[in-house]
């Protein structure tokens, strides 16, 4: 196995929201992910970030529909999976085993009437249904130990949680299964920042350990150039540029990506036309 060794292939892959009119979000997209990397993919809210990522993951729900484009799972075993193909039951055994993903607004996506721990063991008895009740309790606690989230917490119910902790609660589900690629679509929105931070070094650490694969998905181009491996960025439905994150953040080629990396003020520099035309009075003072 070599640090490139590619993990999950896209080859010009279409995606159309089957409406009056029709919409193409996604326009002969083609990208690979590298076994144990993280591949950022930034762009602005509506450019067909999140129905790639659904796409990659055959979750595409009608109206939209995947028009053309090849997805090719290489799995660890040495076999190669062709996404597209799969039918209802081989989907089945696909998700989450080989590819999990953590939603947008994953947060609120646990059930609130469910306890933590019949939310975890219903991935079990989904995907492994001959896992013994013991087997079970003592791979939810590792999962829970694993994101940092004390294991008594099992017996928790999601609204007796912090955002952070449902937040850990999700990433342990999606790690449940040991998958090879997670897909994770800005699983930091609507925390703040401090847990931000520390959501992000536990992806990190757990990237290290576990050594799986990432789509990190996301507007924050600065968080990726921080965190990614590669980055890809995306503009009404294709990918514009595509480079290490050190190439995107030295020398952007796309006139976007140089718009999204000025976008973001720098602690250092001199403030813009904006803040000084935009600035409240007093506020000077208080600068």
């Amino acid at each position: 196995m070599t640090a490139l060794e590619p993990v999950l292939t896209a080859r010009n892959v279409s995606i159309e929201y089957e409406v009056d009119p029709p919409v193409k979000a996604v326009r002969d997209v083609s990208l690979t992910l590298h076994r144990g990397e993280i591949l950022g993919l930034a762009g602005e809210s509506g450019c067909g970030k999140t129905t790639l990522a659904y796409g990659l993951n055959r979750l595409l729900k009608p109206p939209a529909l995947m028009e053309a484009g090849e997805i090719t799972f290489h799995d660890r075993s040495g076999d190669d999976i062709d996404v597209v193909s799969l039918g209802a039951e081989q989907l089945r055994a696909f998700r989450w085993d080989k590819i999990s993903m953590v939603f947008q607004g994953a947060m609120n996506s646990l059930n609130p009437v469910i306890s933590v721990k019949a939310q975890i063991y219903d991935i079990f008895d989904t995907h492994r249904p001959g896992t013994s009740r013991a087997e079970k309790k003592r791979r939810a606690e590792e999962l829970l130990t694993l994101v940092g989230v004390d294991p008594n917490r099992l017996t928790s119910f999601p609204h007796e949680l912090s955002g952070g902790m449902r937040q850990r609660m999700m990433i342990a589900m999606a790690l449940a299964l040991d998958p090879q690629v997670m897909i994770m679509d800005e699983p930091t929105t609507a925390l703040d920042v401090v847990v931000q931070r520390d959501i992000i070094r536990e992806i990190m650490r757990l990237r290290e350990k576990l050594g799986f694969a990432v789509i990190f998905i996301t507007h924050d181009l600065p968080m990726l150039i921080e965190i990614s491996d590669r980055i890809a960025v995306m503009l009404q439905g294709k990918i514009v540029e595509q480079g290490t994150a050190e190439e995107i953040y030295r020398n952007p080629q796309h006139e976007y990506t140089k718009k999204l990396l000025s976008s973001f003020p720098s602690l250092r520099g001199e403030r813009g036309d904006f803040v000084r035309h935009s600035a409240r009075p007093g506020l000077e003072q208080v600068r």
